[in-house]
């Protein structure tokens, strides 16, 4: 089922993804409105909707052509999309102005709130919070209500959150806030006289809190990059979502106010400026891979093993968009380094990487993530398939005197990628696993004939699995299989990195 889902969710980008999952949601609450279940209809949301969608998108293009820069077309697209959900839809002319202004601000913080290039707040938060506090708004009756936070769509809103967290690994983050504001919301009510049973069930029925867990507090380029601080942030903004409580007696609580000083907490540990390369050149690694380098204006700071967002504008751009997550394949303090797989089939941004011309400027937005190896000299074991085996190249190449046991799962001959690199690594035991032997095996290797790495083949290679820090890095199928395996054999401290959309 897992597997299945990340085949469904995985392909299109996440931009796409969400702006799928709140046409869903808008479209779910017409037909309630045709139906009565709101105090408005179809015609307020799709209007209200068409001036949002022009008034964020005209002033991102605004905006962006007066700096230069490439304007994001999805992104302006969510950030109108929020803010229709937000505020209430209307057809009074006044009412309709606020939310137009509400998405000029939203695009203007885009890049008066950001730092060398790098937004520090989510759009629609701020477009909610300065249109919420403006005097004006409150004559012209517009209020961010987050009117989505109702019984009604409540099943609807916690199917589109939930594919939006399991799309983006963070079912976990959401299950801390949903906690943390739950019981802040409950106690809140019930110390001002609600019933315990009532305040829980207003909290978990009549708020805002589901939506904002999936389609707010997930928003990847505010989080901060390590999961402890992540788990911080999501504490931290469970914990002043209660809305109505006043701060420094200057205005009150709210859902867009406790994001905001989340994401200011994310920006702390975040990568604090954008990052620029030059491309140098690329190396085929196997048939269907390559290994893309480039040349940082500014040494990037990173553990091995993290992540790199890499944004690449190019015509006719698919579905998938021209931002896209990779795995770092090398060590800090030099070039940058990804190993890409590039299937007959590849994407419009997978064949405009591999048109990249030397000396191109290229951008990257976020460093993150935690498939890190742990501290001191533990034993681990790095199980990789095919492409997968990028991360470890650039623990590797960083060096240590631990312990590691690798396990290299390919296709085919052919796709044994890092041969040589891996070779001088020094690791105590590298073992193939393919369904043909490959030509050339580094001395000490071992070949285990197989069409698929099993549990069962990964525990007899290794078999002081279960007491080493394991880590698996593939595809959803193969991390999600070997994962049930060594939890079955008594193996506690599993790692994954799993490669979605490829």
């Amino acid at each position: 089922m897992t597997a299945w889902l990340d085949r469904l969710l995985g392909r299109v980008t996440m931009y796409v993804l969400v702006i799928i999952a709140l046409c869903a949601l808008i479209l779910v609450a017409a037909v309630l409105g045709l139906l009565g279940w709101f105090g408005f209809g179809p015609a307020e949301i799709v209007v209200s909707a068409l001036v949002l969608l022009v008034a964020t998108y005209g002033s991102n293009r605004l905006f962006a052509g007066i700096l230069r820069v490439r304007p994001q077309t999805a992104s302006s697209i969510i950030t109108a999309l929020l803010l229709l959900v937000i505020f209430p839809p209307s057809l009074a002319p006044g009412y309709l102005g606020i939310l137009a202004l509400s998405g000029v601000i939203a695009s203007a913080s885009k890049y008066l709130l950001a730092v060398r290039r790098r937004h520090v707040v989510n759009p629609a938060a701020v477009g909610a919070m300065v249109i919420s506090v403006l005097p004006l708004s409150a004559q012209q009756g517009v209020y961010a209500l987050w009117w989505l936070g109702t019984p009604i769509m409540l099943p609807f809103v916690a199917v589109a959150a939930f594919a939006i967290l399991f799309r983006t690994r963070k079912l976990w983050l959401g299950g801390i806030f949903l906690v943390v504001a739950t019981a802040a919301i409950t106690t809140y009510s019930a110390v001002a006289g609600l019933p315990v049973a009532d305040a829980l069930a207003s909290a978990l029925l009549s708020s805002p809190i589901v939506f904002f867990a999936g389609f707010m507090l997930s928003e990847p380029l505010t989080l901060p990059p390590r999961r402890w601080q992540q788990a911080v942030e999501a504490v931290l903004v469970g914990a002043l979502f209660t809305p109505g409580i006043s701060v420094f007696g200057l205005f009150f609580s709210s859902p867009q106010f406790a994001l905001l000083v989340g994401n200011l907490f994310g920006f702390a540990f975040g990568q604090r400026r954008g990052i620029r390369l030059s491309y140098v050149g690329r190396t085929q690694l196997t048939p269907t891979s390559w290994e893309f380098e480039f040349t940082p204006d500014a040494p990037v700071r990173f553990t091995p093993g993290q992540f790199m967002e890499l944004t690449l504008p190019h015509a006719k751009t698919d579905a998938r968009g021209w931002r896209r997550v990779f795995s770092i394949a090398s060590a800090p303090g030099g070039t940058v380094r990804f190993g890409v797989r590039l299937p007959e089939r590849s994407s419009t941004f997978k064949k405009a990487l591999l048109a990249l011309e030397p000396g191109t400027r290229v951008s990257a937005t976020s460093v993150g993530g935690d498939f890190v190896l742990p501290a001191g000299d533990v034993p681990v074991l790095l199980v990789a398939g095919g492409i997968g085996i990028t991360p470890y190249i650039s623990q590797l190449e960083a060096g240590g005197s631990r312990d590691v046991a690798l396990v290299y799962a390919i296709s085919t001959p052919d796709d044994l990628a890092y041969a040589g690199m891996l070779a001088k690594a020094g690791c105590s035991s590298v073992t193939v696993v393919s369904a043909a032997k490959p030509a050339k095996l580094p001395r000490g290797w071992t070949w285990v004939e197989s069409a698929r790495l099993t549990g069962d083949q990964l525990l007899e290679a290794v078999p002081d699995a279960k007491t080493r820090h394991t880590y698996l890095s593939g595809t959803p199928a193969m991390v999600g299989a070997l994962k049930r395996a060594l939890r079955r054999a008594g193996a506690r401290r599993i790692h994954t990195d799993v490669f979605v959309g490829y």
